[in-house]
């Protein structure tokens, strides 16, 4: 009588196998890998990645990864390459062909222009002595394993192993080019990373008109017109050279209401914050939240390298660019 039908257990069972595949596919690395990556790393141009079907999903995948970790990479779709494709492929790239059978018929038709083209050819495959393999100048070789489909036909285990594959390629390779975390920030602009590594204190300063400013020997009801016109919650105050004298917060003016302060007989001179914490406009907007964040402040005047004011910055503007999310 036929065992009953466990999912759990089946789906553990592919988990296994392919684990299993994983593990032989590590096992399997030998010189041809180190070959490999070396090529990837001294190359010229560019890394193109092909392969038809599920190796083709998997390639595109890859690609990205190789181009947003410093090794500029595209998926070239085999049946597009043979109608037009293969003219961005030129002597100086290398092209990495996925096909566990390596007779995929799609993949093997591009081999008389990539020799024609003169470019590096890499297979990678199941079979080592495929058409795939006799054809390319250098080739990575799967182990033998299961596929994890009960049938043995969906490629299930050979694009996890090809997967991981791609992944080792791109790493191993970042890793010997120093790419550095400022490189990935530079090559995601748009993620929060990125813009940690990227934006500085002058991109989301106040600045200019849009800054409040007033100089010493005003009023305090000049400093505290000049701060609600600009919508601040601080106000700076500086010389005739513009070189930073203090400052005067909402803070602060709550504070002196409290206390019965006139505002409209007292001057800024009397009543500012001598001395402020300031930042300079090149540092990056992450340190200016976390030097905001540990003084206990929610904003800072901001100096040129010749240490004049150039704008405020404050808590909020870093935290609505997204920088930390």
């Amino acid at each position: 009588m036929e065992r009953q039908f466990n999912i759990i257990e089946e789906a553990k069972s592919i988990f296994d196998k392919e684990i299993e595949a994983l593990n032989k596919t590590r096992d399997s690395l030998d010189e041809n890998f180190e070959t490999v990556v070396k090529l990837m790393v001294e190359c010229e141009g560019k890394v193109v990645f092909t392969g038809m079907g599920k190796p083709g999903h998997i390639g595109t995948k890859i690609a990205a990864t190789l181009a947003s970790l410093g090794t500029p990479s595209f998926f070239m779709h085999p049946g597009e390459a043979l109608h037009g494709d293969l003219g961005m492929v030129e002597k100086k790239d290398i092209v990495l062909i996925a096909s566990y059978s390596g007779e995929s018929d799609e993949v093997t038709r591009l081999m008389p222009t990539l020799h024609e083209i003169g470019c590096a050819t890499v297979a990678i495959t199941g079979k080592p002595k495929s058409t795939l393999a006799r054809e390319c100048d250098y080739m990575l070789v799967f182990p033998q394993f299961e596929e994890a489909c009960y049938m043995q036909l969906a490629p299930t285990s050979s694009t996890t192993a090809l997967l991981v594959l791609g992944d080792a390629l791109a790493l191993v390779a970042s890793r010997m080019k120093n790419y550095t975390k400022e490189d990935f920030g530079l090559h995601h602009p748009a993620g929060a990373l990125g813009k940690k590594l990227l934006v500085r204190v002058n991109n989301l300063m106040h600045s200019g008109n849009d800054n409040a400013v007033v100089k010493t020997g005003c009023s305090l009801k000049q400093a505290i017109v000049e701060m609600s016109a600009k919508g601040l919650s601080m106000v700076i105050i500086t010389d005739k050279e513009n070189n930073l004298m203090g400052i005067v917060t909402d803070g602060d003016l709550r504070r002196m209401f409290e206390k019965g302060i006139d505002v409209y007989s007292e001057t800024v001179d009397n009543v500012m914050t001598n001395s402020p914490k300031f930042i300079n406009e090149k540092e990056m907007a992450v340190n200016a939240l976390q030097r905001m964040t540990d003084l206990r402040i929610t904003g800072m005047p901001v100096l040129d390298s010749d240490n004049k004011v150039v704008g405020t910055i404050l808590m909020q503007d870093i935290y609505k660019a997204g920088i930390l999310k």
